[in-house]
C-alpha cells in the first residue's frame, strides 16, 4: 500500500508540472551533456513565438533538446524562473520582463552554480552575461534621428515602453530623449507610457493621449505591439499621415500600417537568432570560453564585443515602405 501511495503521489506531481507548463526533468538536455532552459518575457506574443521557432530550428539543426518555455504574461515570469531552480539546469537564459523581480531569483540561481544569461537586460547584476543585438543607446538614438527628421524638429511626442522596469526599453527611450534635447530642442517629450507589451493598451493609451493633447505629432514605440496599437488609434482618429510613428515591431504585426503610411519605419532584430545566441553564450560560459571577440555560429553574432558583462552584436534591421514586402523580413 505504501508503494502504491508513493507511486500515485509521484504521478500526480508529474501531471501537475505538465499542467503548469513546466519542463519535465529530461528536457533542456543535449548531446553535449548540458541542460539549458530559455525563458522569454512571455509566451503569448508574436515576438517570442518567433524566438521559440528559433530554438526549435536550433535543436533540429544541432540535434539538441534545449527547453523553451515560460508564463503567458510577464507578471508570472519570476515565479516560473524560480520553479526551474530545483530542476538541475546547467544554464538558464532569460529575457527579463521585470528586472527587479528577477534579481533575487537569479542570485539564487548563481549561488546554485547555474549559469545565467540574459537578453535585453544589460544593467542586471546577478548574471554571468547579457547579450544585446546592438548597443541599446545607439538603437534609441537612431529612432529619434528618424522622428526628428520626419517632424522637422518641432512638436511634442510620446514614448511607449512595455514597463518602466524594462531595462532595454528605458535605455532606448532615455537615449532618444537625450538626443532630442540636444539636436531637436524645439521638440518636447509629453509622456512615457506603459503598454505592458500589449497592443490593446498601446491603442487605448494613444487615443487618450491624442485626445487630451492635440499637439502630439510623434510616437516612439518600444514593445513589439506598441506602434501597431498606436497606428490603429491614429487611423481611427483620422490622423494618419499627421502623427509620425516609429519604433520596434515586426513586419507580421505592423507591416500593414507601414503599407498604409501610418507607420513610417520599424526597427527590430530577429528574436529567433537572439535566442540561439543566448544558448551559444551559455555554452561558452560553461566551458570558460566567453571572452571579447567571441564568435558564434548565429548570423549577426559572428563577432561579439564584450563590455563588462555585456556582449554586443551587430544585428538590428530597419524596415520602411521600400522594404516591407521583402520576404527576408516576413516574420
Amino acid at each position: 500500500m505504501k508503494k502504491f501511495v508513493a507511486m500515485l503521489l509521484a504521478l500526480m506531481m508529474v501531471l501537475s508540472l505538465a499542467a503548469c507548463g513546466a519542463p519535465a526533468d529530461d528536457q533542456g538536455g543535449a548531446d553535449d551533456g548540458y541542460k539549458i532552459a530559455i525563458v522569454p518575457k512571455m509566451t503569448s506574443i508574436a515576438w517570442f513565438e518567433r524566438m521559440e521557432a528559433g530554438i526549435k530550428d536550433y535543436n533540429a539543426a544541432k540535434g539538441t533538446n534545449y527547453f523553451y518555455g515560460g508564463s503567458s504574461d510577464g507578471a508570472g515570469q519570476a515565479a516560473y524562473v524560480e520553479g526551474l531552480l530545483a530542476q538541475d539546469y546547467d544554464a538558464i537564459c532569460v529575457v527579463p520582463f521585470d528586472t527587479e523581480a528577477l534579481e533575487p531569483i537569479l542570485q539564487k540561481a548563481r549561488e546554485q552554480g547555474i549559469v545565467v544569461i540574459t537578453h535585453e537586460a544589460a544593467g542586471m547584476k546577478n548574471i554571468d552575461y547579457d547579450v544585446e543585438a546592438f548597443d541599446n543607446e545607439d538603437y534609441g538614438r537612431h529612432f529619434m534621428e528618424q522622428i526628428g527628421a520626419a517632424v522637422g524638429g518641432k512638436g511634442e511626442y510620446i514614448q511607449f515602453v512595455g514597463s518602466l522596469t524594462s531595462a532595454s526599453h528605458m535605455q532606448w527611450t532615455g537615449a532618444a530623449e537625450e538626443l532630442q534635447k540636444t539636436k531637436f530642442p524645439e521638440m518636447k517629450l509629453h509622456a512615457v507610457l506603459e503598454s505592458a507589451d500589449d497592443q490593446d493598451q498601446a491603442y487605448n493609451k494613444t487615443k487618450e493621449a491624442l485626445t487630451a493633447n492635440p499637439n502630439i505629432i510623434a510616437i516612439q514605440g518600444s514593445g513589439m505591439g506598441d506602434v501597431a496599437g498606436a497606428a490603429r488609434a491614429v487611423e481611427e482618429m483620422g490622423l494618419g499621415g499627421k502623427v509620425t510613428i516609429i519604433g520596434t515591431s515586426l513586419v507580421s504585426v505592423s507591416g500593414k500600417y507601414i503599407e498604409s503610411g501610418t507607420i513610417t519605419s520599424i526597427g527590430f532584430w530577429d528574436p529567433a537568432l537572439a535566442g540561439q545566441a543566448m544558448i551559444e553564450i551559455a555554452i561558452a560560459a560553461l566551458e570558460n570560453k566567453a571572452a571579447d571577440g567571441l564568435a558564434l555560429s548565429v548570423p549577426g553574432y559572428e563577432k561579439l564585443k564584450l563590455v563588462d558583462k555585456v556582449f554586443y552584436a551587430s544585428a538590428w534591421i530597419d524596415v520602411d515602405l521600400a522594404k516591407v514586402n521583402d520576404p527576408a523580413y516576413d516574420f
